[in-house]
């Protein structure tokens, strides 16, 4: 697949979820590697005006499975998450949250994903994994 076919499968794919919801959004990718954006104001907040940590970990879970989507599609697989974690290191109220994920281990049932969600200052808020399992869809 060449970079438009990719966009526009990551548009398809973000319809009417809840990443659409939270405004995120894809803005590169690579095989093995998803970077996206998420808007931090009042559908990502907590009730102290703080960004959500359900919110940070929704974009963590959102940019693994899209990139682990991307990566077994081909084979007309499909992936869903197995378990994820999250350290959140900073608090962020207001802005564009930036996360990073890049894959550390691609087999043929599960992937391992590692996400770094950063701030506008570029300051590490918060670290997760994510484990896909590898499945054939329904």
């Amino acid at each position: 697949m060449d970079l438009p076919e990719i966009q526009k499968t990551i548009q398809k794919m973000m319809k009417g979820t809840m990443g659409e919801a939270l405004g995120m959004e894809v803005v590169d990718y690579q095989p093995g590697r998803v970077v996206a954006t998420m808007p931090v104001d009042h559908r990502t907040h907590q009730p102290l005006g703080l960004l959500h940590g359900g919110a940070s970990v929704a974009l963590a879970e959102t940019v693994a499975s899209l990139g682990g989507m991307l990566l077994v599609m081909a084979e007309g697989k499909a992936v869903v998450g197995q378990e994820i974690n999250a350290n959140h290191l900073r608090s962020v109220t207001s802005g564009l949250v930036r996360a990073e994920g890049n894959v550390v281990y691609q087999g043929k049932r599960s992937q391992v994903w590692e996400i770094k969600i950063f701030d506008e200052k570029n300051q590490l808020i918060c670290i997760s994994r994510c484990t896909l399992a590898v499945i054939e869809p329904r």
